[in-house]
């Protein structure tokens, strides 16, 4: 499996949430100065576990909720005790709750790979957030951080994860940081994180939850079943922001057909935000989707399935009908042979005005130098969704958490490459078959797939596609809940739909938690 040119680094991946601004705003005028309770290890020891406690409050609805914030690490290590890896984690555990089994634990973690938490922690899900308009673009720098009045601490303590070569966790002295770079090692040191954690906290007796966002869905379900068969850990829930579970569907190429199906819907939803659907598609954007779904995957995928055995006549009914719904002409769709690639489709909707869409988000329009081109400079979403939030970090973690440490935080990394792809050689990566594994084992497992209209680097129908060919059994199937927001990849920049998320996971929490 390989990381190909329409599929860069995903970050996000994300525990996420949004909203009124209100009490938040006073906050980020006048923080409270917290007190850090624990001292630091030498900066460059990383063989030294080191943490920083702070406490705060924060009020979430009409609940006032006292806290207690640590920004630390754990030094990993191997059957002999060795230190393999210093892995930075921030957490939150609510104050007055000393029966564990009362309150819930939610591991977080971005994607990437290469992707330290800062999204799902200071986007979504963390009681502080960067704050930005109301439809989620990014305000002019510096970053502000807001009381996040969408955090889910209401509903569950919280740990974000660094993995190795992220944010500040490092191999330790002396280790090779490639033997942490790969889909089964990640999985497998993320995972001995989680059982550290809980043994340190002594919280095995918590209902236990994993939220992962973009790539983090990928390591999300393989930690799921890993936890189970290694330490008997079993989940009561898993949180899935912006889903890759089978990365088929995401290599564009000769051969293989499945991305273009999967893609259409959101190239309609993009068409109908930028007004260049016909006047019938462009008042309801639910009614619209429905139709390019059901054309996707009739009479769109049984004519790519035909290849040159198509008829004529049909050939030019699917190419109207292709236009129609994507925005594009039908001169530019009988050129690429019915089969648009995405960053094609980026480049191509808006060529007329000269503008660009975005990827993560494909609201987000940018311009390029050469505007005959084929493919984009740059995804204009990246940049408004990478600075702040790495600004933002920097800052929380020295002044607002009192962590010192004068390393770099890799936000987003390419010292992972090359990722290892053990057991998928010469395939395509797909977690479904693992996912699935997880929950007939734990059929008390609960699974919330959250998705972005507007992303297309996880397409909110590759989650409809993803979880139809799961092979669940019958009783499993309403373990399963997918959600789609009309925002992109980080879905909870959006005040609205950030609201949405906050909502769908409470249901969520309620439905995975025994009632005991």
């Amino acid at each position: 499996m390989r990381l190909s040119r329409s599929f860069p680094l995903f970050f996000a991946s994300l525990c996420l949430s949004l909203v009124s601004m209100s009490g938040s705003v006073a906050r980020a005028a006048a923080p409270e100065a917290p007190k850090a309770t624990e001292g630091v290890a030498p900066e460059k020891d990383k063989s030294v576990e080191k943490k920083s406690v702070t406490r705060h409050t924060i009020t979430l609805g009409n609940r006032k909720i006292e806290y207690t914030a640590t920004a630390g690490t754990l030094i990993l290590r191997d059957d002999e005790a060795k230190p393999k890896a210093s892995m930075f984690y921030v957490s939150y555990v609510a104050d007055g709750y000393p029966d564990p089994a009362r309150r819930p634990v939610t591991f977080c973690f971005n994607g990437g790979p290469g992707a330290a938490s800062l999204w799902v922690h200071l986007g979504a899900f963390g009681p502080r957030k960067v704050q930005r308009d109301s439809e989620g673009m990014a305000l002019a720098p510096p970053a502000i951080l807001i009381d996040n009045e969408q955090s889910i601490l209401d509903h569950s303590d919280l740990v974000f994860i660094d993995p190795v070569s992220t944010g500040y966790s490092r191999a330790a002295t002396g280790e090779d940081p490639k033997q942490f770079h790969g889909l089964k090692e990640d999985v497998e040191w993320v995972s001995e994180f989680i059982r550290l954690w809980l043994v340190r906290n002594e919280r095995f007796a918590s209902p236990k939850f994993v939220a992962g966002e973009s790539y983090g869905t990928t390591r999300a379900a393989g930690i799921a079943l890993h936890l189970l068969d290694r330490y008997g850990i079993e989940l009561n829930g898993v949180a899935l922001l912006s889903l890759i579970l089978n990365w088929q569907d995401q290599e564009f190429g000769i051969g293989n057909d499945l991305p273009y199906i999967i893609h259409i819907p959101t190239y309609t939803a993009t068409a109908w935000f930028h007004k260049k659907l016909p006047p019938e598609l462009s008042g309801d954007l639910r009614a619209a989707l429905a139709e390019s779904e059901k054309f996707a995957l009739g009479e769109y995928a049984t004519a790519l399935l035909e290849g040159n055995r198509l008829a004529p006549a049909r050939r030019r009914e699917v190419v109207v009908k292709l236009a129609r719904l994507t925005g594009l002409s039908p001169e530019y769709i009988e050129r690429t042979n019915l089969r648009v690639e995405l960053e094609r489709f980026q480049k191509e909707l808006l060529r007329s005005e000269g503008k660009t869409v975005g990827r993560l988000d494909s609201r987000f329009v940018g311009r390029d130098l050469d505007n005959a081109g084929e493919y984009s400079d740059f995804d204009p979403a990246t940049p408004p969704l990478v600075g702040p939030y790495a600004a933002a970090t920097n800052d929380y973690l020295r002044r607002e958490l009192k962590f010192q440490d004068d390393a770099v935080y890799e936000h987003l990394t390419r010292k992972v490459r090359p990722w290892g792809w053990d057991g998928f050689e010469n395939r395509y990566a797909n977690l479904g078959e693992t996912l699935r594994q997880a929950m007939t084992k734990n059929p008390h497992m609960k699974v919330l797939i959250a998705s972005g209209l507007y992303d297309f680097a996880t397409p909110y129908f590759d989650a409809i596609y993803s979880v139809s060919h799961l092979g669940l059994p019958l009783e499993l199937e309403p373990n399963v809940v997918i959600e789609t927001y009309e925002a992109g990849h980080m879905m909870y920049i959006k005040d609205t739909e950030h609201q949405k998320l906050k909502a769908d996971l409470a249901t969520f929490y309620r439905q995975a938690i025994p009632k005991r």
